[in-house]
């Protein structure tokens, strides 16, 4: 915690993009450190998350195009027939929501993943564009929290060497 709360204000800002592509999420969680423990930035991050105007959140959901999470299910065990229905199904949400599909895999294991994630497709493509803007943002900021948790448990294990 101690190395986050004292890096410069752009290291802090480019390692909490890493976290979550918002620029305005970043810039918020840099300007209100110092944060007591992980607990107090988790729920920061939480409530910037909850924050986010429609701009920010195509921004976030822009960047994670860049990022291996969305395809985590394609990494898991399964059928080629499978594999190739996720892939199917993440053009198709594409298709219809003009954004990557995002979902948070966190408690998921490896050998579930494709079926969680071809599943959560598939129900998803049935949503609105409204309800799925909600649906995602949710996904979006638990993935957001737990890369912050990692990240800063990273950086903690890094500086007690």
């Amino acid at each position: 915690m101690h190395r986050f709360n004292e890096a410069d204000a752009g290291a802090a800002e480019e390692a909490l993009l890493a976290c979550c592509g918002s620029h305005r999420w970043a810039l918020r969680l840099t300007a209100h450190r110092p944060y007591p423990d992980l607990g107090s930035l988790l729920a920061a991050a939480s409530e910037a998350s909850y924050d986010l105007r429609p701009a920010d959140l195509a921004e976030a959901l822009a960047d994670e195009s860049w990022m291996p999470q969305p395809l985590l299910g394609m990494r898991a065990p399964g059928s080629q027939a499978a594999h190739t229905a996720l892939r199917a199904a993440h053009a198709a949400y594409e298709a219809r929501f003009g954004h990557v599909f995002v979902v948070c895999l966190d408690g998921v294991d490896p050998e579930e993943m494709l079926d969680t994630v071809l599943s959560s497709i598939r129900t998803r493509l049935a949503n609105d564009p409204d309800e799925e803007r909600l649906i995602a943002a949710d996904e979006l900021r638990r993935i957001a929290l737990t890369r912050l948790e990692h990240l800063v448990a990273t950086h903690s294990e890094a500086g007690a060497r």
